[in-house]
């Protein structure tokens, strides 16, 4: 488990930006420690745990870029055409032998070069006349090949520890001959809702409840991040048993994620119970939807493990934006990676705003594409934090910065798909 301490946390009264949080995150929050070797095709989305240097030179030999004919460049006519004789054929996965001044050989894609030759002309640039090839002037020496390590020398870092691992990254490993890396474990996390007006999909609902969907959103956005997640159900607007509850998820997991009664009132009883099993701090984020945000860490029973804490607003667009920008990057480092504000687009603005200074929004817009070809973001027509359905019927996020209090048609302005937050 992750040694974590409530100073990591601490922070003063005032509302809190984004950049400040994730600084708070980043700084000095240790990574889950244990590590695995996986099957390479099983390392997609895990986080490699050391580096990896590269075991052979890639590209491992000099070889031929296309289809067509290996010759010496200096054997080439310094103006005009070149007319060489054909001597010899190089297919991929045979070996070649050197090769004679003045001739040029026919090879094929990935085949090693002849010794001796250093270019080579693709096919379609080349005319045959019987058994003698005929190469046009203007190829400059060295073309179409790949010399041996152009992509990675032996000994190189191929990868580094902390990478996260994708498609590609494997390939890079498989090119390399790996059949496997060393990863950290994955984030193990349990996940509450709370409230007395919330039930579980598939009870019959009472008077004044509703179907629980911040638990299935919070799952499946970890699933996405990589993380071993247990549902551990609803918790009832009741102290005593949110602590209960809470002390005991802390063994055997690193984080614990709430949604629900982390605000002040007086129903809202998930503050007290964290504070009467472990340490608190309470975040106020300078964001909307979203704001209220709990963070703390909870000791399990028995004081030998402990689990990070985070609590998230109720309103379901409430829970999606933080866990985007809170929880998403938390989950990152305690993974052992590094985490990165996703990457704004420009598009324009289909729709007028008014807004605070001082406090981001992120507005659900769709895409569409105006007549002038150039994207524009259209607002979803219902802004409430409890509308489900302005995540399901737009594309994502236009985020509104601190300073601005007005948007008008026509301006640009930044969106984030919900694909890069997510």
């Amino acid at each position: 488990m992750a040694q974590l301490s409530s100073d990591q946390f601490a922070f003063g009264g005032q509302l809190l930006s984004i950049e400040d949080a994730l600084d708070r995150v980043a700084a000095g929050l240790p990574p889950v420690a244990s590590t695995e070797t996986v099957p390479l095709l099983a390392a997609d989305g895990r986080v490699l745990a050391a580096d990896i240097a590269a075991p052979v030179s890639l590209p491992p030999f000099f070889n031929s870029a296309v289809d067509g004919y290996a010759v010496r460049f200096a054997d080439l006519a310094a103006a005009g055409e070149t007319r060489l004789p054909v001597s010899g054929r190089v297919p991929a996965g045979s070996s070649a032998s050197a090769m004679a001044a003045g001739v040029a050989v026919r090879i094929f894609t990935g085949a090693p070069m002849p010794e001796g030759c250093d270019t080579v002309f693709m096919q379609e640039d080349v005319r045959l006349d019987g058994e003698t090839v005929i190469l046009p002037q203007g190829l400059s020496a060295g073309a179409n090949c790949r010399p041996a390590g152009e992509d990675l020398p032996a000994g190189a870092r191929a990868l580094g520890a902390g990478r996260v691992m994708t498609p590609e990254t494997i390939a890079l490993a498989a090119a390399l001959g790996l059949t496997d890396v060393t990863v950290r474990r994955r984030v193990r996390v349990a996940v509450f809702s709370t409230g007395n007006e919330i039930v579980s999909p598939g009870t019959p609902l009472g008077a004044a409840q509703l179907y629980d969907s911040n638990r299935y959103t919070m799952q499946a956005l970890l699933r996405r991040l990589g993380a071993e997640v247990t549902d551990l159900g609803i918790l009832p607007d009741d102290r005593a048993a949110i602590a209960a509850a809470l002390s005991a998820a802390a063994g055997g997991h690193d984080l614990i994620l709430t949604s629900g009664g982390v605000s002040t009132g007086e129903e809202d009883h998930v503050k007290a119970a964290v504070e009467a099993v472990g340490s608190l701090t309470f975040w106020r984020l300078a964001i909307k939807p979203g704001r209220p945000v709990a963070m703390g860490v909870i000791p399990a029973p028995g004081g030998t493990e402990q689990a990070a804490f985070i609590g998230l607003p109720g309103n379901p667009v409430a829970v999606f934006v933080t866990f985007a920008h809170v929880v998403r990057p938390f989950l990152t480092v305690l993974a052992g990676a590094k985490p990165e504000r996703p990457m704004a687009l420009p598009v324009r603005a289909a729709f007028p705003y008014k807004k605070k200074a001082g406090r981001r929004e992120y507005v659900r817009v769709a895409l569409r594409r105006g007549a002038d070809g150039v994207m524009e973001a259209v607002k979803h027509p219902r802004d409430g934090a409890g509308v489900i359905t302005s995540l399901t019927e737009t594309d994502g996020l236009v985020e509104l910065p601190e300073p601005i209090e007005r948007v008008a048609p026509g301006e640009t302005v930044a969106f984030l798909s919900y694909a890069l937050l997510r």
